[in-house]
C-alpha cells in the first residue's frame, strides 16, 4: 500500500469513527425519549418529563401559541424541544414544538415552518407535552460525507483535524493585529490572541478562562476581518453564545455590517437584525466584508447553505463535537476556535458515547502550538480567583487590580443572615446539613428564596443576583417560590435561576449556588455528572464580588461507584474548605421568611 492509499484509509477510518458518533448519539438519544414515552402519563409527569391537562390559551398573529396547564412539575425549560400530543407521544400526528416561554401555568410554544394551528387544536382541551426528540443526524452525516468528497475538506479541514497539518502565522499581517490591539486597548495576552487569530493561515484557539476577555477578543477579531473585506461567520453550539457575540460586536461597532441568521424566538435581546433566510437580508447582494451569526445546523438548511464565508469563528467551542465542528469549518476557509476546555465540555447522552472521538474540537486541537490562554480576568475579585486559578489553571490566572478587590454593597444592612451576607466575606459555604435529598431540596430552596428577599430589602439590584442549581427541578422550584415572595415580575425576572449549562457565559454582582442533593448513595450513582470538575469551575466563577454556596456537608459522604471519581469528591471538599464556613444555627427556620421586601 502506498503512501498516499495509507493516508486515503486513515482519513476514510477517521471519517467512519465521526459518523459512528453521529449515530450512536442519536440512537442514545431516541432511545432515552422512547423509554420516557412507554411510561404511565402519571409516572412521566411525576418525574418531571411531562405536562398532563394541557389547554389552548389563544393562537396569537406571530405564530405562537399560549397554552395552559393546572400544574407544573417538569424539567424543562425554554428551548426545550417537547412533543406535543393527545395524551399519546407515539401517535403519529403529534407535533415537535419549541418551549418559548415557561410561566409555570402559562406556556408558550412555536414550531418549525406553517402549522394550521386552528385545525390542530379543535380541540381545545386534553394535551400533553412530553419531552421530545428531533432526529437531526441526517444533517451531520451529509456534512461527514461532503467533507470526505471535498477539497476543503481533505486538504484542509481533516487533515488540521487528524493532526497532519500545522497552521502558519504570517509575520507581517501579526505586527498589524499587534497594532490593531494596541489601539484598542487590549491587554498583552489578548493583543498576542488577536494577532496570532488575525495572522493564521488556517486555525487558531483561543482559551479564555472566566472573565478574562474572550468575547472582546472575538469581537475584536470579526471587526479586523471584516474591514480587510472577508465575509465573517460566527458559529456556536447554542444560540446564546451567538447572541452574546453578535451583541459584543454591536457594541464596539455599531455601523459594522451584521446580521443573525436564525428562527425569531431565538433573537431575543439581540442588537443586531435577525432573518430566517440569509437571502432576504440586505447582506445578501452586499460586495465586501460582514459578519453572520449562526448555528452550525443552519449552515447546512436554506437558512445559510449556499452561502461561503472566509473565516469561520467558533464561540463556547470547548462544547462542539467534532461532527459538529465539521459542519460550520466546510462554510468557511480559515477556523479559530474561542473556548476553555476547562469548562463545560460537548453535552453527550452517555458516557460511552463517542469513544475516542468524545472531545470537543478544542480539547482536540489545543495543545499543538497554535493557541494561547489569556490570563487576566476582569469579573472575579481576588479571593474568588484564587481557587479556580490553582485547581484548573496552573496558578496563572489572576485579578486584574481594577476588579480585584471588589465587594457587594448593601445600602442597609441586613435585619438577619448578617454572617452569610457580609460583604467583607466574598466566599461563603452556608451549611444546612439536611439529609437525603436528591434532585431538589425545600429546605435549600427556602433558604435561597431567604436570601435573595433579604438581598432586595437591603437595595441589591436584582439584576445582580443570579442562582446556580445542578438539576432543573430544584431551579423550578426556586423560581415558583420566588413568584410567591417576590410578586412584582419586574423584579422577579430579573433574576437569574438557572442550570449550570444555562449560565456559562454569564455573570452576575452575586451568585448563590444551590447544591441540592444531601443523599450520599443517589450522589455516588450520579457522580461524574454532579461532581464534574468542568461544571463546578463553571458554577463558581459567575459571580464578580460574592459567592454563597447554600449545601449540606454531608454530601461530602459520597462514594461514587467508580473509584476514580473519588477525586471529583474530594476537590469539592478542597472548594468548601476554602470557604467561609457557616453553620445553620438550631433555632433557623428558611421556611419562615422575615424579610419585609
Amino acid at each position: 500500500m502506498s503512501l498516499n492509499d495509507s493516508a486515503q484509509r486513515e482519513m476514510a477510518n477517521f471519517l467512519n469513527g465521526l459518523r459512528d458518533l453521529v449515530i450512536t448519539e442519536t440512537n442514545a438519544q431516541r432511545k432515552q425519549v422512547y423509554t420516557q414515552w412507554e411510561k404511565p402519563l402519571a409516572t412521566r409527569v411525576a418525574e418531571g418529563f411531562a405536562i398532563e391537562n394541557v389547554c389552548l390559551q389563544e393562537i396569537r398573529k406571530d405564530d405562537l401559541v399560549e397554552l395552559t396547564c393546572s400544574r407544573n412539575i417538569s424539567r424543562f425549560r425554554e428551548g426545550d424541544i417537547l412533543c406535543l400530543s393527545r395524551n399519546n407521544p407515539f401517535a403519529h400526528d403529534n407535533l415537535m414544538v419549541t418551549l418559548v416561554e415557561d410561566e409555570e401555568t402559562e406556556l408558550i410554544i412555536s414550531c418549525e415552518g406553517p402549522v394550521a394551528w386552528d385545525k390542530l387544536f379543535e380541540a381545545r382541551k386534553g394535551w400533553t407535552l412530553d419531552i421530545g426528540f428531533i432526529d437531526l443526524s441526517s444533517y451531520i452525516t451529509s456534512a461527514l460525507a461532503e467533507a470526505g468528497d471535498s477539497e476543503v475538506g481533505r486538504q484542509q479541514i481533516l487533515p488540521l483535524l487528524m493532526g497532519k497539518l500545522k497552521p502558519e502565522i504570517d509575520p507581517g499581517f501579526y505586527e498589524r493585529g499587534l497594532d490593531i490591539a494596541e489601539t484598542l486597548e487590549l491587554n498583552w495576552n489578548q493583543g498576542e490572541a488577536l494577532a496570532n487569530s488575525y495572522a493564521t493561515d488556517l486555525a487558531f484557539l483561543v482559551q479564555g478562562p472566566p472573565g478574562t476577555g474572550k468575547t472582546r477578543v472575538l469581537a475584536t477579531l470579526a471587526r479586523a476581518l471584516v474591514s480587510d473585506g472577508e465575509r465573517v461567520l460566527i458559529c456556536s453550539f447554542t444560540h446564546r453564545a451567538i447572541n452574546n457575540a453578535l451583541n459584543a460586536l454591536y457594541k464596539q461597532d455599531p455601523q459594522i455590517d451584521a446580521i443573525k441568521v436564525g428562527h425569531p424566538i431565538q433573537a431575543r435581546d439581540l442588537l443586531v437584525k435577525n432573518y430566517e433566510m440569509f437571502h432576504v437580508s440586505p447582506l445578501a447582494e452586499k460586495r465586501g466584508g460582514y459578519v453572520v451569526g449562526a448555528t452550525p445546523f443552519a449552515t447546512r438548511t436554506q437558512r445559510l447553505g449556499s452561502v461561503t464565508f472566509d473565516t469561520v469563528i467558533f464561540d463556547e467551542a470547548s462544547q462542539i463535537t467534532l461532527p459538529l465542528a465539521v459542519m460550520g469549518m466546510l462554510a468557511g476557509q480559515k477556523y479559530i476556535f474561542f473556548g476553555d476546555d476547562k469548562q463545560l465540555p460537548p453535552v453527550l447522552t452517555t458516557r460511552l458515547t463517542g469513544g475516542a472521538f468524545k472531545n470537543s474540537v478544542f480539547g482536540l486541537l489545543s495543545g499543538k502550538n497554535f493557541d494561547k490562554m489569556l490570563t487576566e480576568s476582569y469579573r472575579l475579585n481576588a479571593e474568588l480567583t484564587e481557587w479556580p486559578s490553582q485547581q484548573f489553571y496552573d496558578g496563572l490566572l489572576v485579578s486584574v487590580p481594577a476588579a480585584a478587590q471588589r465587594r457587594i454593597e448593601l445600602a442597609f444592612p441586613p435585619d438577619r443572615l448578617e454572617d452569610v451576607l457580609d460583604p467583607d466575606e466574598p466566599k461563603v459555604f452556608w451549611d444546612l446539613a439536611h439529609h437525603n435529598n436528591s434532585v431538589y431540596s425545600q429546605r435549600e430552596a427556602n433558604a435561597v428564596v431567604d436570601l435573595i428577599t433579604t438581598l432586595l430589602a437591603c437595595d441589591f439590584p436584582a439584576e445582580e443576583i443570579g442562582v446556580v442549581t445542578p438539576y432543573r427541578a430544584q431551579g423550578r422550584l426556586i423560581r415558583n417560590l420566588l413568584r410567591k415572595f417576590v410578586p412584582e415580575t419586574a423584579v422577579r425576572q430579573k433574576i437569574v435561576v438557572d442550570t449550570v449549562e444555562r449560565m456559562q457565559g454569564q455573570e452576575r454582582d452575586l451568585v448563590i449556588v444551590s447544591l441540592t442533593t444531601s443523599n450520599a448513595a443517589f450522589a455516588a450513582h450520579v457522580a461524574d455528572f454532579y461532581f464534574q470538575p468542568e461544571r463546578l469551575n463553571v458554577a463558581i466563577t459567575r459571580p464578580r464580588k460574592k459567592l454563597i454556596i447554600v449545601g449540606s456537608r454531608y454530601i461530602l459522604n459520597t462514594r461514587p461507584v467508580d473509584p476514580e471519581l473519588q477525586k471529583t469528591v474530594d476537590l469539592l471538599a478542597n472548594l468548601l474548605e476554602s470557604c467561609t464556613y457557616i453553620l445553620q444555627p438550631d433555632w433557623f427556620r428558611p421556611d419562615i421568611w422575615q424579610s419585609n421586601w
